[in-house]
């Protein structure tokens, strides 16, 4: 594993590959690795991209991967694929729909199963990410699974998030429904040469003047309602001002400008204070979902299987309430809440 990591440090392909299927299928190894690489990751610019399926996710992290290779900047993908039921593997594979960027050394490629993640994030994405950044990739583009309304965990791991719309889906209200525009920093109506386009661009942007109108400025992740003077509402310095961009990807059409705004977008951040803030909940929502993973897996080791289930059955026959339940697990594995 050591020289593994080592190999990982300065980059090598293989080494990164090998690492990842060993983090991905063991926990004992994803600890390790990370424990190891921690103090070399931070740097990369994490760029979630998420929205409905038919939008051309696919098309435009091909197309947003290009143009950030002209700067020299290597850019590590994760695809998060449906799972198999059968298997647990990704349906779909990162070759399939970027067969045209495996040539390109500067750019590493990987498919995750989502596993039945309900938010489109596969369990270990979040190790792969700091795999890949430890490993010298500046940018990260993380595309989740296209089931469109349960994609928000994304803002919890990305610095941008790109919610991604395509003209005649039908799906504005739904979108909003779900929340998933609270979590966008950059909106991008895809497939901008089909007819209804401009109606796209236009509601998407009478939703967002909605939800400054009613104070909602915190949009990655949480929606805080907060009072608004005229004055905060025109001080563009402190928030930033959620944009509209539409695109074509299969023949590039607008995806430098794309690119553009999304490194103004990681400036803004950097300049305001709001990097470190939004790494700080990302590493709070981490270590709170690692506890739970861990006293979980304390309680399984703890109390026998037969002991959990007797319980599971006395709530199901009403016999006990579920609080009551948990306090005889704690009771059993000697925590005091």
């Amino acid at each position: 594993m050591n020289a593994l990591i080592e190999q990982v440090r300065i980059g090598r392909r293989r080494a990164i590959a090998q690492l990842i299927t060993q983090i991905e299928n063991n926990d004992t190894a994803a600890r390790s690795a990370i424990k190891a690489l921690y103090s070399d990751t931070g740097k990369a610019h994490i760029i979630g991209i998420t929205g409905p399926p038919g939008t051309g996710k696919s098309t435009l992290v091909n197309g947003i991967a290009k143009v950030i290779r002209k700067s020299d900047l290597r850019v590590g993908i994760i695809a998060v694929d449906p799972s198999s039921p059968f298997t647990g593997g990704a349906l779909l594979g990162d070759r399939v729909r970027m067969r045209d960027l495996s040539g390109d050394v500067g750019i590493f490629i990987r498919s995750m199963a989502s596993r039945g993640s309900l938010g489109g994030l596969a369990r270990m994405t979040g190790n792969v990410v700091k795999l890949l950044d430890a490993a010298g990739y500046e940018v990260i583009l993380v595309e989740t699974v296209g089931a469109g309304q349960a994609e928000v965990d994304i803002a919890s791991t990305a610095h941008t998030t790109m919610v991604v719309e395509a003209p005649g889906m039908g799906d504005e209200i739904q979108t909003i429904k779900a929340g998933i525009l609270e979590i966008a920093d950059l909106l991008v109506v895809n497939k901008a040469d089909r007819p209804g386009s401009d109606r796209t661009v236009k509601a998407l942007k009478a939703m967002l003047q909605m939800g400054q109108s009613r104070g909602y400025v915190d949009h990655h992740g949480k929606k805080i309602s907060v009072k608004m003077s005229e004055k905060d509402r025109s001080d563009s310095s402190e928030h930033w001002q959620v944009p509209v961009l539409d695109t074509v990807a299969t023949d590039g059409k607008g995806i430098e400008e794309l690119v553009e705004v999304t490194f103004a977008h990681k400036t803004h951040l950097q300049k305001s204070g709001q990097w470190f803030q939004r790494e700080k909940a990302r590493c709070r929502q981490e270590i709170g979902q690692l506890l739970q993973t861990r006293y979980l897996a304390e309680i399984r080791a703890r109390v026998p299987t037969t002991e959990r289930e007797k319980l599971i059955v006395a709530v199901a026959e009403r016999r006990i309430d579920p609080y009551s339940a948990v306090d005889e697990l704690f009771a059993q594995t000697n925590y005091r809440d």
